[in-house]
């Protein structure tokens, strides 16, 4: 079955004899959802901020379209316009007896457990997965990262580059998630400049701050005020702004989740990467491959799930002693010398 139609439709669902409404993702060709024909179903549902962020949720997708290419799965996406949303999309694709659906980020935690319940023979998927105090379902894999660790790595780059020993941090939505991005990043920044200053904000309380561009520059810039000459951003497509801000200001931006570079060449310095797109690709091949495993997996640098830019013209604007600066402390983390913090 392939999900057609206009994106302004509402797919009525009927699933354990309650109707639900759906609405269908939102695309930048105003095309309908998108699905290919292959061997597995997976079903994909973005996070705050959709396909075209240039970080989570893109990374997310490259997992799957690889895995169509390589595994010949059927892949579908869709991108809900809110909670109730995300609930009923994941739910669209367990009643149609999906072989996998994940879930792109932490706030589908409640979610998915509570549509893994409903749906015992469906396997589900979180990636940056919170379980309950009950344990994780038994139908679902929770794909965690250390990204405390790669937070330490870009905040010692920002130590060494700091001219004015003080930089910046604009989070997205306040929680435990961020939090641990924000907490490796002083750790780093301290471990490269003892008496570097971090300043550090926050968008919001909801998901909505992972979407609010305006916010994260009228932040950056008063992170800038105080006198920050590199902020990282740990906010999604919030931190357009944070790099807005930076360009404008000629000081150094740090992006997330995936290689920025690109947003703002010359403006953004590195980027702390997330591979969420191997965890998508292998969570895939393991159901496929009938190796699906629940349970809460986390990986970090000795797996190589995360890291930083740090090579090529993308991370030219590092000296070459500070890469080799970082590279001592990212292998100290990896042997066990330095226990990254997280909270």
């Amino acid at each position: 079955m392939t999900l057609t139609g206009p994106l302004s439709a509402t797919i009525a669902l009927f699933v354990a004899g309650a109707a639900l409404t759906f609405l269908p993702a939102r695309r930048a060709d105003s095309g309908p959802a998108h699905e290919t024909v292959g061997k597995g179903r997976i079903g994909l549902v973005f996070d705050v901020g959709g396909r075209g962020d240039k970080s989570f949720n893109d990374a997310a997708y490259a997992g799957l379209t690889r895995a169509e290419q390589e595994l010949g799965v059927q892949g579908s996406y869709l991108e809900p316009t809110g909670s109730e949303d995300r609930e009923a999309a994941m739910r669209l694709f367990a009643a149609r007896g999906f072989d996998l659906v994940i879930g792109v980020g932490f706030i589908f935690s409640s979610d998915v457990d509570r549509v893994a319940h409903d749906y015992p023979n469906v396997h589900f998927a979180c990636i940056d997965y919170a379980p309950p105090p009950s344990g994780t379902p038994p139908n679902v894999e929770g794909l965690d990262f250390r990204e405390e660790e790669a937070s330490f790595l870009v905040g010692a780059v920002a130590g060494f580059m700091s001219k004015s020993h003080a930089v910046g941090f604009v989070g997205g939505m306040t929680g435990p998630l961020i939090r641990k991005f924000e907490v490796g990043y002083v750790a780093g920044v301290k471990a490269a400049c003892a008496d570097c200053v971090v300043h550090s904000a926050y968008a919001g309380e909801s998901p909505d701050a992972f979407r609010d561009p305006s916010k994260g520059k009228a932040l950056a810039i008063s992170e800038i005020a105080e006198g920050a000459d590199v902020l990282y951003h740990a906010a999604g497509a919030t931190g357009h702004g944070v790099f807005e801000a930076a360009k404008e200001n000629r000081v150094w931006a740090i992006g997330v989740d995936a290689d920025q570079y690109d947003e703002m060449p010359g403006t953004v310095l590195t980027s702390m990467v997330k591979r969420g797109d191997v965890a998508v690709e292998e969570a895939i091949r393991a159901a496929v491959e009938g190796r699906f495993e629940p349970g809460v997996h986390e990986l970090g640098l000795r797996d190589g799930a995360v890291s930083y830019v740090r090579d090529g013209a993308h991370g030219a604007s590092i000296p070459d002693d500070v890469k080799l600066r970082v590279d001592a402390l990212r292998d100290a983390v990896v042997r066990g010398a330095i226990r990254v913090p997280r909270e």
